[in-house]
């Protein structure tokens, strides 16, 4: 059975700065199970996009497969897309990224996705600072195959069928942050408050923003003794701070009566507003996140927030040095060289 969305639109629908309603941000009718975290998820893109008044064709939206894959159907209709095979997404968003530095980079990933058959090409996106946001749909289960444990699947977790998993789970932010990402952040389906700030401060940084959001499944991993049901991860969820998203030129003001507070500014001039609930930890010091991380993991906790941002990120584009106009606007005059700077090109070699 299929649904179809109606095409009558209220005209009276509030417009953001550029003159979108939120529907110009949404896509299809969903699929996925009623109350699967992923659809909290994509609603959370959708706002995040329409707050900051994201031109939708600006948007590159990037998958692989999986019900997470499955989900950019679901949002940012009169966006650009790619379904791409299991666990290539990055690669994609590599080649789209050179040959197009102008558009903003949406990948959306899964566990297995990621963290399975995807992972070196993970770990190489990382490594090149890749400038795009990668939101992982981290539910530990293998959905469309019947709930097998996934890599992330933590040691001791309960699945579907009463089995404990053997092995120890992997820690996508934990990784991350030892490979040298710029941006780590970690979050629940379940919590749009703290999410959708940090959608939009991981599409604002420059370079590698990776978001792993504890996303349940309803149907095979919402059981008693799995780690990444609602229940376990509402019992053992701590926030490191709270987050506000300040976007550029509009006036900031922070004003807690309590706690510390930390604003970081990112490179196009937004600020992220970071209430600090939790001791011994800077978001600016990747041996702090990482120490706080390790300690959370040892008590069972569920670290969520901006867990780690480095402000003088340089993206690929700024390492490899490559020319300020994508490369599909390039003209033919700019892409053959002269005699001249063959010669001189062919005289550095001698």
């Amino acid at each position: 059975m299929s649904f179809i969305k109606p095409k009558f639109v209220n005209p009276n629908l509030p417009k953001n700065a550029e003159g979108y309603s939120k529907k110009d941000y949404e896509g299809v009718i969903s699929t996925l199970c009623a109350g699967c975290g992923h659809d909290s998820i994509s609603g959370a893109i959708v706002q995040a996009c329409y707050e900051m008044s994201v031109q939708p064709h600006r948007i590159a939206k990037l998958s692989g497969i999986g019900c997470s894959s499955k989900t950019p159907n679901y949002f940012l209709n009169n966006s650009h897309g790619f379904n791409s095979v299991h666990g290539r997404m990055p690669s994609v968003a590599t080649g789209a990224n050179l040959a197009n530095r102008d558009l903003l980079y949406l990948g959306i990933s899964g566990d297995g996705d990621t963290a399975s058959i995807g992972m070196g090409q993970f770990v190489h996106a990382i490594r090149r600072n890749l400038n795009m946001t990668y939101i992982v749909m981290n539910n530990g289960c293998y959905g469309l195959t019947k709930g097998q444990d996934s890599a992330t699947a933590d040691l001791g977790s309960i699945n579907k069928s009463g089995s404990a998993n053997p092995f120890e789970g992997i820690d996508l932010a934990g990784l991350a942050l030892e490979l040298g990402a710029t941006f780590v952040a970690r979050s629940f389906s379940g919590d749009k408050t703290q999410l959708i700030p940090l959608i939009k401060a991981a599409m604002s940084h420059q370079g590698f923003a990776l978001i792993d959001v504890v996303s349940p499944c309803v149907t095979f991993n919402n059981n008693s003794g799995s780690t990444k049901s609602y229940d376990y991860t509402r019992e053992h969820i701590e926030a490191l701070s709270m987050v506000d998203f300040v976007p550029e030129k509009s006036e900031i003001t922070v004003e807690y009566s309590e706690g510390a507070s930390k604003s970081v500014e990112l490179h196009d001039g937004s600020h992220v507003n970071l209430h600090k609930l939790a001791a011994g930890w800077d978001p600016t010091d990747r041996n702090s996140s990482i120490t706080r991380l390790h300690d959370a993991r040892k008590k069972g906790e569920i670290l969520t927030g901006l867990l780690y941002i480095d402000t003088d990120s340089h993206e690929l584009h700024d390492v490899i040095k490559t020319v300020d106009t994508p490369l599909n606007q390039l003209k033919q005059a700019v892409l053959t060289p002269s005699q001249a700077a063959l010669a001189e090109i062919n005289a550095g070699f001698r």
